[in-house]
């Protein structure tokens, strides 16, 4: 049993030390600002969307007071 986890451990460390492609700087740094950027054009949708539908529904409320 012990043995099992001892090589499952080898082979994890080999897997992530020698078969995985690891990002440049460069490309991190690219795709951290693609998500941020994304993040911040939903932020900005939701928000939008927050707005009208308030704005919507206090018309509503305000028709039936």
């Amino acid at each position: 049993m012990l043995k099992k986890f001892i090589n499952y451990c080898k082979d994890c460390y080999d897997e992530l030390a020698h078969k995985t492609t690891w990002p440049s700087y460069k490309e991190l740094t690219h795709s951290a600002m693609v998500v941020l950027s994304a993040s911040l054009v939903i932020a900005v949708v939701v928000f939008l969307m927050d707005v009208v539908f308030k704005n919507c529904m206090h018309f509503i409320y305000s028709l039936f007071s």
